[in-house]
Order: C-alpha cells, then structure tokens, then sequence
C-alpha cells in the first residue's frame, strides 16, 4: 500500500535552496536583526530624534496632502485661517498679554500658521465689554440721582465696532504695504505677511479687554492706571515684533514707522477711554418752582 504524503506538512523548496547556493555572497535579511536594530535605536533614542525632526507642521502637511491653491475668493482660502485649536489660542493670548525681551511675537508663537480666529473673536469680544461697561458706568454714576431714567445706547456697540476692526485691519494693510515698500528698497528685511500682521494685531488687543472692565469703577485715577498698564504692554508686544523688520532700515525710516505703531496704539485706548468713559457733565435740574401771581386789591372807594 503506497504511503500517501500529508499536504500539510513543511517542505523545503528545492529552487529557494538552489537561488542560495549561486549566491553565497550576496547579502540576506532577518527579520530578527531588523527588530534587534529598532530596538537599539529606541534605546539610544533615535526614534525621539526623528520625531523631534519631523514637527507638528511637517504631519500636518503630510496628512492634507498636495497643497491646494485656492483663489481668495472661496471659503477654502480662510478655512485654514480657523484651524486652531484651544492650546494654541490660549498660547497666543498669553503670549501677548506677558511679552519678554528679545521674544518676538510672531516668530515665537504665531511661526507660518496665523488665524483669525482669535483676532475675530478678541476684536467682537473687545466691543460688547466697551460698549456694555460704558452703559454700565454711565448707570452707575447717574444713580439715585432724580429725574434720571436709564436708556441705554447702542449706538455705542456700533462706534466701537467701528473703531477696533478698523484699527485691526486697516492699520495692518498699511503696515504690510509699508513694509513690502520697505523691503524692496532694502533686500535685508525681514518680511512678514498680512495675515501674520493682522494675527499680530489682533492679539495685541486681548489685554484692553480686562483694562476695559475695570473701567467700569467711577474712579478716573484707576481707569488711567489700567490704560498705561494696557498700553504699555500691548505697545511692547508690536514694538518687539516689528522692530526686527525694520532695524536694518534707514534710522529715520524706522523711527517713523515705530512712532506711528505706538501712536496709533496711543489714539485708539485714550480715545476709547474718553468717548466712551468721560466724566458726566452735571446735571441741571430746573427748579420747579410754582408761579405764584398776586392779584392787587382793589382800591376802596
């Protein structure tokens, strides 16, 4: 009876054994050895350097894609200007709000990844507390006075609206096109995009936000406390930004344009401060006082 071979059972491949024996020199891999050296490399730390290389922003673009270059006027263009998320907002904020020595905004926190979304909502948030601790100061002063009934303004939400995202795009735009101005005259400048500017910006204002309800307390001394502590620390962290682009400069160039940040900065908290904060005017309240008419008596005959 012949013996019948079991299909399962392992057999040497007689073609592998003979593509071995013509070369014998040639170099094999095991898998063994390739664990073995990943192993060493995690010991030695090498997979810590590769993603030390290999950033947050590498990742990124690996895991989008090709990029897209889509027009200006389509919402993909301002998508990736919202695409951030709470730690990185959060770190800007304070970022803007303690600025150090020698740190520059932008380079430090913003990098080649700015957004709106923070400026936006810094800028909205900016104006209702103006608008809302100007009504609210105004209440508080006119108080138990009589004859007082309270109305309240929105007009100022609008002025205020007005002013802030004026000064947070309008005055970017100039000092974007000053500086590309700038820097075809002098090769050596450093450069920075609008978005990066208007990111800039935006984030200067976070730290008037606070300054603005304090502002609520009728007292002057306190409100101009908060003002020069606002602006002194909004005012470094674009003087600190933008003195790197343009210190290379002419020095009455770069005195020009870093007198024109602060001034400008200087205008809208002290104008803010005074339109919407002044001290009330007094009160004429008309006596009323009853007329009273004599009739003269009549002479007696």
């Amino acid at each position: 009876m012949a013996t019948t071979k079991d299909p399962f059972e392992f057999q040497e491949f007689e073609e592998a054994e003979s593509l071995l024996e013509e070369n014998r020199g040639s170099t094999t891999i095991n898998i063994e050895d390739v664990k073995e050296s990943q192993k060493q490399k995690r010991s030695l730390g090498g997979d810590e350097d590769e993603e030390y290389l290999l950033t947050n922003d590498d990742k990124a673009k690996l895991l989008s894609g090709p990029s897209k270059n889509a027009p200006i006027w389509s919402f993909e263009y301002y998508q990736k200007f919202f695409d951030v998320d709470t730690h990185q907002v959060r770190s800007r904020i304070i970022g803007s709000v303690l600025p150090w020595p020698g740190k520059n905004f932008i380079d430090l926190h913003v990098g080649r990844n700015p957004d709106l979304y923070g400026p936006f909502w810094i800028c909205a948030t900016l104006v209702f507390a103006i608008a809302i601790s100007g009504n609210i100061a105004n209440f508080l002063v006119h108080l138990g006075k009589p004859n007082y009934k309270y109305v309240p303004e929105f007009r100022k939400v609008t002025i205020a609206a007005t002013a802030i995202y004026c000064y947070a795009w309008l005055v970017p735009l100039a000092l974007w096109g000053v500086l590309l101005w700038r820097n075809n005259k002098v090769l050596n400048l450093v450069s920075y995009s609008f978005m990066e500017i208007v990111c800039a910006y935006g984030y200067s204002l976070a730290i008037y936000i606070p300054a603005v309800v304090l502002w609520i307390i009728p007292s002057e001394g306190l409100r101009w406390c908060s003002v020069v502590v606002a602006l002194c620390l909004s005012g470094s962290v674009l003087l600190l930004t933008f003195w790197p682009a343009v210190r290379d400069d002419n020095l009455r160039v770069s005195i020009a344009i870093m007198s024109a940040i602060v001034v400008l900065n200087v205008l809208l908290a002290v104008g803010s401060k005074m339109y919407f904060f002044s001290s009330p005017e007094p009160v004429h309240q008309a006596n009323n006082s009853s007329v009273v008419m004599t009739i003269p008596a009549k002479a007696s005959n």
